[in-house]
């Protein structure tokens, strides 16, 4: 099984053909959040005849109604609002084949005191309804992320974060944090069921496709581009300079999806927390040119005076009749503006020096996918122009 050990799965994709007698499956995957940007890489790698663990069954749990742009995906699709007690109860119970859970998805709440209770609820809801009605659950993959080691956005400026590059073995910082909410309610409820075992999976900045993700940097930068390049403006970095020569490292999507059916399938894997990045660092200035050129812009680059920097959410929030403008005129996917760009997540990824993590851990373990985060980058902008999301 060396799947994960090539690093790529772009060979390996393919199109998926039912055969003409019914298939046997050898797992059964629950995707919780299959709309967002880890769970929509999730649906279309599980399916694959190659993938380990396989041959999978998929079923897929959003809380709207399926985009658009995952009719293709070979998932039982399931409309489940999860925050909701009774209806993740009648809709999921009845799912007895379930042998393995990614749980993939987030709320947002204004304070993290309301972070940890409604993401702590949709968690718990879950696995109380999961746990005893599927008899041959065998892992839970829970994903939270780099806020682990750097504090909540709450906490960001008012505590210490822990010294980059971040390690697994690092402690709690003490702060209120809503992954530790959810850690500590994924512990207690494997241990009520034997033989079940998690595992915790931590990104940095995720580059994906998923026009419905709450923090899609990539897609909001392809947005931004788009409105640049249609009002010939400049494609000015909204960042300052620390944030454009500074290393970066990310964590493309198909990558981190990788990494939790590893973390699903292999011995290696169980009980333990793991970082997951791209492996490589990065440097903005360099991507902007990459930008640039997918766009087509000739003017780019950043712009400093003093200590003011570019807020997107500032320069944006009058430019809803202009991105409807785009999508006519383009005949793009219908979309409006405030659902395809998270331009507060650029703002804040934006403001200041970088952090770091290692991916030791899940090479001793036997994980040694990596990504070229430069090609990673235009993978996903060309997936969103595939898509039609942005000319």
């Amino acid at each position: 099984m060396s799947w994960w050990w090539a690093g790529a799965i772009g060979a390996a994709k393919k199109k998926f053909e039912e055969d003409d007698v019914p298939r046997k499956y050898q797992s059964v995957a629950l995707i919780i959040g299959v709309t967002g940007i880890v769970g929509n890489s999730l649906a279309e790698i599980l399916p694959f005849a190659d993938t380990p663990g396989g041959p999978w069954k998929v079923y897929g749990v959003a809380r709207r109604p399926r985009p658009i742009w995952q009719a293709d995906h070979l998932i039982e699709y399931i409309q489940c609002d999860v925050f909701n007690e009774q209806e993740t109860l009648e809709k999921l119970s009845v799912l007895t084949d379930v042998t393995h859970i990614f749980y993939v998805t987030w709320a947002s709440k204004p304070t993290e005191a309301e972070n940890c209770f409604v993401n702590g609820s949709m968690l718990r809801n879950v696995l109380n309804t999961m746990i005893p009605n599927a008899a041959n659950l065998q892992h839970i993959c829970l994903q939270t992320g780099r806020k682990h080691y750097l504090g909540s956005f709450e906490s960001m400026g008012k505590i210490q974060p822990h010294e980059s590059p971040f390690h697994e073995d690092l402690p709690r910082l003490n702060a209120i944090n809503f992954y530790h909410t959810l850690e500590d309610l994924l512990f207690d409820q494997v241990g009520k069921k034997e033989g079940l075992t998690w595992s915790v999976h931590r990104p940095g900045l995720i580059f994906g496709f998923s026009p419905s993700s709450l923090m899609n940097v990539v897609g909001t930068l392809c947005v931004y581009a788009t409105i640049c390049k249609h009002q010939g403006l400049p494609l000015i970095f909204p960042g300052d300079r620390v944030a454009w020569d500074g290393y970066w490292d990310a964590s493309d999507a198909d990558l981190v999806a990788e990494h939790q059916i590893w973390a699903a399938v292999d011995p290696n894997a169980k009980n333990e927390a793991f970082n997951c990045s791209n492996g490589d660092v990065f440097k903005w200035k360099h991507l902007w040119n990459s930008l640039a050129e997918q766009f087509e812009i000739e003017n780019y680059g950043i712009e400093e005076e003093g200590d003011k920097r570019l807020s997107l959410v500032e320069m944006m929030k009058d430019m809803g009749p202009v991105w409807d403008e785009i999508v006519r005129e383009k005949e793009l996917v219908p979309t409006r503006l405030e659902e395809v760009a998270a331009w507060w997540i650029v703002d804040l990824c934006f403001q200041g020096a970088s952090f770091l993590d290692t991916m030791n851990k899940s090479k001793e373990h036997g994980f040694v996918g990596f990504r070229n985060t430069k090609n990673s980058f235009i993978y996903w902008i060309d997936k969103m122009k595939a898509h039609k999301i942005v000319p």
